[in-house]
């Protein structure tokens, strides 16, 4: 990639919209629960006990249902899942994430749209995808046939 002095500015004026989102009310709420998830031992414990029975069920679930364990590591998953999700430190954890990401997707809709309202930027909210759809595969949208 070639670098030049705007590219530099550009770079250096993202930095600056990231500490201004760390700095938020979002971003330190966020940063508080992931510290306060980091230092629940319960909370780590359920994460660990999750992450055993997923690794269990990417290898049973290669086979599904013919693998003979399949149904009891999937219960298994499925359990330990809503264990650690109904834990309040995991919860509250993810509420904060959830906020967090979603001013993420806003800002980069906003800068990908003040360039081209064409312009493809990935989100992890589909309602952000959905709204901003133009093109040939939107279903006649560009007005082309």
């Amino acid at each position: 990639m070639y670098t030049s002095s705007e590219t530099i500015t550009i770079l250096e004026k993202a930095e600056s919209i990231a500490k201004e989102i760390i700095l938020s009310d979002v971003g330190q709420a966020y940063l508080k629960m992931l510290s306060a998830l980091r230092n629940d031992a319960i909370a780590q414990e359920k994460i660990a006990h999750f992450n055993h029975w997923k690794e269990k069920y990417e290898e049973v679930n290669q086979y599904g249902q013919f693998h003979p364990d399949w149904k009891q590591v999937s219960k298994e998953v499925r359990v330990a899942k809503r264990e650690m999700d109904l834990h309040g430190t995991v919860s509250d954890f993810k509420k904060a994430e959830t906020q967090l990401t979603y001013i993420l997707d806003e800002v980069s809709l906003r800068i990908g749209h003040a360039v081209s309202p064409s312009v493809k930027v990935p989100t992890s909210n589909l309602f952000f995808e959905k709204k901003h759809q133009v093109g040939c595969s939107t279903g006649g949208q560009c007005n082309c046939s």
